[in-house]
């Protein structure tokens, strides 16, 4: 780890409430969060951003924003579900972030707001982003989308929610989705890799802030869920998939592990570690160069899954 990956670490780990241990509230942890002040920046320009609600099978209001790229349409159609262990951050936490992909993607981003742990545990989150993927199917046109071309995206506890999906699409017959993104996703509660014990402490994410959040998400339900636990799941005829992986994280090693399972089930994917990198990397900003490759790599995953080989700004 180079000194200014270190210096990141280091100011983001002592910004960061210290869950699992010290806080173990999920509203006091959001409290904290809430009282930092917000980072200065210029919302990245975009066509237009518009929030919205989905309503899901259950009845639950789903809140969506929904970003549109300066592009002609009708433009695919990325799902995205932001991380925070199921417990924290939300749509404006990851607003940066979406305005990027939809800019260098040339698709509309529907970023999820979906319920959050322990107030609504396991499935709850799961049932959302596949209520918000079904409702971008039936209608992305009346947003300038085009419901043929639709992908899934997320990372951390977001990259679950993102694999999860598109399980529930291949089990439930509906909808068609072209491509998964998965960003250092979280895939397995036992926490029993290797990487786990390597990257335990000292690299912002730690191995008790995953333990408290798979407690929070899953509490006492059964934990070998392929709904809950996507790394226990069945991989054949799931769509294409792009994991991104970093050295220096706890969940490195499910991440690949998945997909080492989806290529042996014979998925096409492709899976890229990014040595000296961390959890969380990709979602900082300018904060460090590694971060434009690592995003440059996942937005043009997407473009080639939705037909688009040329490179957008």
């Amino acid at each position: 780890m180079t000194p200014r990956t270190r210096a990141v670490v280091d100011a983001a780990t002592a910004a960061f409430p210290r869950l699992g241990t010290e806080v173990v509230d999920a509203v006091e942890a959001r409290r904290q969060l809430a009282a930092r002040p917000p980072a200065p920046v210029d919302p990245i320009p975009v066509a237009a951003v518009k929030d919205s609600i989905v309503r899901g099978d259950d009845g639950t209001d789903v809140p969506v924003r929904i970003y549109t790229p300066h592009a002609a349409g009708p433009l695919p159609v990325v799902m995205f579900c932001h991380g925070g262990g199921f417990v924290i951050c939300g749509i404006d936490s990851h607003d940066q972030f979406c305005r990027e992909m939809a800019n260098h993607t040339a698709a509309v981003v529907v970023s999820v707001e979906y319920r959050r742990a322990p107030e609504h545990r396991f499935p709850a989150a799961a049932e959302d982003a596949y209520a918000v993927l079904r409702w971008i199917a039936a209608t992305a046109a009346e947003f300038g989308g085009d419901p043929a071309r639709i992908a899934v995206a997320g990372d951390s506890a977001g990259g679950n929610l993102a694999a999860v999906a598109a399980l529930m699409a291949r089990d439930r017959g509906e909808p068609a989705v072209a491509a998964q993104v998965l960003m250092y996703p979280m895939l397995d509660p036992t926490r029993s890799s290797t990487s786990y014990r390597d990257n335990a402490q000292g690299y912002f994410v730690t191995d008790d802030h995953l333990r408290w959040y798979w407690d929070q998400y899953l509490g006492g339900s059964e934990r070998t869920d392929p709904y809950a636990a996507p790394l226990l799941a069945d991989p054949a005829g799931l769509p294409p998939a792009h994991v991104a992986t970093a050295e220096f994280d706890p969940l490195r090693d499910e991440g690949e592990a998945y997909a080492n399972r989806l290529a042996a089930a014979g998925v096409p994917v492709e899976v890229h570690r990014y040595d000296g990198m961390f959890h969380g990397f990709m979602t900082m900003g300018d904060a460090l160069p590694e971060t434009a490759v690592a995003n440059g790599r996942a937005f043009a995953a997407l473009r080639r899954a939705f037909g688009d080989t040329e490179e957008t700004t």
